[in-house]
């Protein structure tokens, strides 16, 4: 892991950015709703990650179905598809800031944290799932990286219901 870079959120014309990833998995919402909550209670900022990952094959076989451009078309339709229920949770003057990149989802996340100085938190979703917190949880928050970390992470439990977190955030 980089060495660590000071943070900047206290400092004149900058601003305290929670970092949410956006993707598909049933605890995301649970994660985007409290970091949302939480930067709009701090008069902070949402940033949010869509990570294109590259193809997984199997051996030699893997079957390319999307044009070049649409990894980045989903992403942005997935970005402001959230930003509509931000919208939709009374956060319409929340400050947002999508981001896209494409790589491994735990890479580019560091990368993300270390490039913008105003990231003072990430958020993540822990499924309920009997097979573990999800593989984000485990790799950043829980594997070799955790005690290394640049920034402190909350871990949301993903079947937590928007007025409990509400009532948390």
């Amino acid at each position: 892991m980089p060495a660590k870079t000071k943070r900047q959120i206290n400092e004149p014309g900058h601003e305290r950015k929670f970092l949410v990833v956006v993707d598909d998995s049933p605890e995301f919402e649970a994660a985007m709703n409290f970091a949302a909550r939480m930067a709009g209670r701090m008069g902070g900022a949402l940033a949010m990650l869509y990570v294109n990952e590259p193809l997984k094959t199997s051996g030699w076989f893997a079957i390319q179905v999307d044009t070049p451009d649409e990894p980045a078309k989903r992403a942005k339709r997935e970005i402001e598809r959230f930003r509509g229920k931000l919208d939709g949770m009374g956060l319409k003057k929340l400050n947002t800031e999508a981001i896209i990149r494409n790589g491994d989802q735990a890479d580019e996340i560091i990368k993300v944290i270390e490039r913008d100085k105003d990231i003072a938190v990430l958020v993540l979703g822990a499924s309920a799932s009997p097979e573990g917190p999800g593989p984000l949880v485990s790799s950043l928050a829980a594997g070799s990286r955790a005690g290394t970390f640049p920034i402190p992470i909350i871990i949301v439990p993903g079947d937590l219901t928007a007025g409990e977190v509400a009532a948390l955030a």
